[in-house]
């Protein structure tokens, strides 16, 4: 059981993904209480917003497996796969999702009070990217691999 442990805690993609995760949602905390100078804890945790935490964390698990695996492996290729559909999805379907679930909000809301949807509760909004943030997302999760490269595979 203790070297399952062991190896979870020295997988360096697996870790890469991980910090290049909780990187991605600590600047959207942080860019959010600027914003709107109050905190709010979803943040740490909620899809939407800069940078896409998706893409960092797909990114980051690519760039780590390449460094560790070779860039010519089907591992490398596999994960290169799954991180080019998570950022298409991101910047496509979960976009637009968001942008209609922005329209039925606005529809609800105007509806008169006796209708039996007006007490609805509001559709989430911000479930998807625009291309800026997945960008960003990708660029933090291949930094944050390459500087994991340094720190775990440099020093064996």
């Amino acid at each position: 059981m203790s070297s399952s442990w062991s190896s979870i805690l020295t997988n360096y993609p697996l870790i890469s993904a991980f910090i290049a995760f909780v990187i991605a949602q600590t600047i959207k905390f942080f860019t959010s209480w600027y914003k709107e100078k109050q905190w709010d804890l979803k943040q740490l945790v909620g899809s939407g917003g800069m940078p896409s935490s998706h893409s960092s964390t797909v990114t980051a698990l690519a760039t780590a497996i390449g460094f560790q695996e070779g860039f010519g492996g089907a591992l490398f290729a596999t994960a290169l796969i799954l991180a080019c559909i998570v950022m298409y999805d991101a910047t496509g379907v979960r976009l637009h999702a968001g942008r209609q679930a922005e329209v039925l909000n606005q529809i609800v809301y105007e509806l008169p009070a006796e209708h039996p949807l007006a007490e609805s509760r509001p559709l989430r909004e911000l479930l998807g990217h625009t291309p800026p943030q997945v960008a960003a997302g990708g660029l933090l999760g291949i930094v944050t691999s390459f500087v994991g490269y340094f720190i775990f595979l440099d020093a064996r």
